[in-house]
This record gives C-alpha cells, sequence and structure tokens, in this order.
C-alpha cells in the first residue's frame, strides 16, 4: 500500500474529533496517509492546529480566515498571526470566496478584498494557498490570476471544468474530496482534468463518501479509487502522480 498520501484539506480541530483523534490518525496511516493539511476556519483553529501538530507530527498545521467572516478587521489578526508563525505553518488556509452564502453585494467586495489579501500575503511568505470557492469559481480563478498568484489548492472545486482551464495553465492544483463517489459534478470535473494538477483531501468532518455521516482523512483512499476508474489507470500509477503533485505544491 502507498505510504506517502497526503489528505491536502482537513478539519482536524473539529470538535467531533476530539474524542477520537489519534485512532482517527491512526486509521489514516492505515490508509497509507502519511500527512494531514489541517486548515483553519477562525484564530482559534490555527491556534489549535499548531497546538495538535506538536502533538502529532502528520499533522500539517495551515491558518486562514474562512470567507463567510467578512471582517476587516478579524482579516488584519488573521494576518498578523499568519506572519509572527509563518516558519510552522505549511499554508495559507482555508481563505477564498463564498457567493453560496454571501449574497450582498458590498459585503462580497469585502470578501474579495480579505481574500486578495491572503493571495498577497501568500506570495510574499512563500507560502501554498489553500482556497476555498463555493459558488464563485470563476472569481476566486480570475482573481488569483490577476494578482499572479503561483503555488495555489483549490479545494473542492464546485464548477465546470471551463472554469478551471484557465487555472490549469496556471500551474494551480484541485484538490479531490472522498464525496466524488457521489457527486456527479466532481466525476465531471476529474473526467476533463489532468492527472497532473490533482491532489486528494477530504474536509473531514463534512464532504463524506456517505451522507450524513463523519468523514476522516482515511477516506482520501476513496478519493484515490475513483480517480483511477475514471481515468481507467491503476490506483498505483495515480498515487504515484498525485504524491508527486503534492509534493510540488507542499515542498514537503
Amino acid at each position: 500500500m502507498n505510504e506517502a498520501l497526503v489528505d491536502c484539506h482537513a478539519h482536524l480541530c473539529d470538535p467531533s474529533f476530539d474524542a477520537d483523534r489519534a485512532q482517527v490518525l491512526a486509521r489514516a496511516r492505515e490508509a497509507g496517509v502519511r500527512a494531514v493539511v489541517a486548515v483553519s476556519e477562525t484564530l482559534r483553529d490555527a491556534e489549535r492546529n499548531l497546538e495538535l501538530a506538536a502533538e502529532h507530527p502528520e499533522i500539517w498545521p495551515a491558518a486562514g480566515l474562512y470567507p463567510t467572516y467578512v471582517d476587516l478587521e478579524l482579516a488584519d489578526a488573521m494576518e498578523r498571526w499568519i506572519r509572527d508563525r509563518r516558519s510552522r505553518l505549511v499554508a495559507v488556509g482555508e481563505v477564498g470566496l463564498d457567493r453560496w452564502k454571501i449574497k450582498d453585494p458590498a459585503e462580497r467586495e469585502t470578501q474579495e478584498t480579505i481574500f486578495r489579501r491572503f493571495v498577497r500575503l501568500a506570495a510574499e511568505l512563500d507560502l501554498p494557498l489553500n482556497v476555498h470557492s463555493r459558488s464563485a469559481g470563476r472569481y476566486a480563478v480570475a482573481a488569483l490570476l490577476e494578482e499572479n498568484a503561483t503555488r495555489v489548492q483549490l479545494h473542492a472545486f464546485d464548477g465546470k471544468a471551463s472554469t478551471a482551464l484557465p487555472a490549469v495553465e496556471a500551474g494551480y492544483c484541485f484538490s479531490v474530496p472522498a464525496s466524488i463517489v457521489r457527486s456527479r459534478q466532481k466525476q465531471k470535473l476529474v473526467a476533463r482534468l489532468p492527472l497532473s494538477c490533482l491532489l486528494l483531501e477530504t474536509d473531514s468532518p463534512v464532504l463524506s463518501p456517505e451522507r450524513e455521516r463523519r468523514n476522516e482523512p482515511a477516506n482520501v483512499r476513496l478519493a484515490l479509487a475513483a480517480i483511477a476508474e475514471i481515468k481507467g489507470l491503476a490506483e498505483a500509477e495515480v498515487a504515484e502522480i498525485v504524491v508527486e503533485n503534492t509534493t510540488r505544491l507542499y515542498r514537503r
């Protein structure tokens, strides 16, 4: 079994893991997962990710402000926090745009202002971006291209392949969640995108392969299997390429 897979987007600080986090990580190791990128939504999440990474070396901590927090002061605080702890972080994330929950035009404008600030911060600190773009794929890709972002992971992208292709051409990566087993949109997207831009993720504890069940990092193997089936390739071949993609983006 391949022992080098990385779950490139998960919320391991979520309280739903408090009772059995060590067992969850043990199951991930048994599934061939060597590391989990633990993203944050808030400052408290970011702090907790560093605490967890100190306990569990397989946790790679990231820090970002979830895009539904449309608050410039919170963004300021998160930016300062990231700068102070840059050496301990593997990525800026999750950050991005969300037009599913944020409908007000003024709030959307502020949201994009905040996103662009984090894009510039990641470039300045030479960290990859872990990007949320729910119902906003076209706008997120446009902003990233305008800001000349280079090290980018678009997580659980919910747009069309035609929207994703400019990002592929720019060298961005797309992380595929285990929910691909029940998502026709994700299946169609993977069919169109080259393997050279694909990563694995779970978005644990959500986006489970089975609705209403807690997701966990071991389920990246289900995403791997689904990609292999769609591409008509052996899982080992897909795993090798995905691992190369992950290493190129995260430099680890």
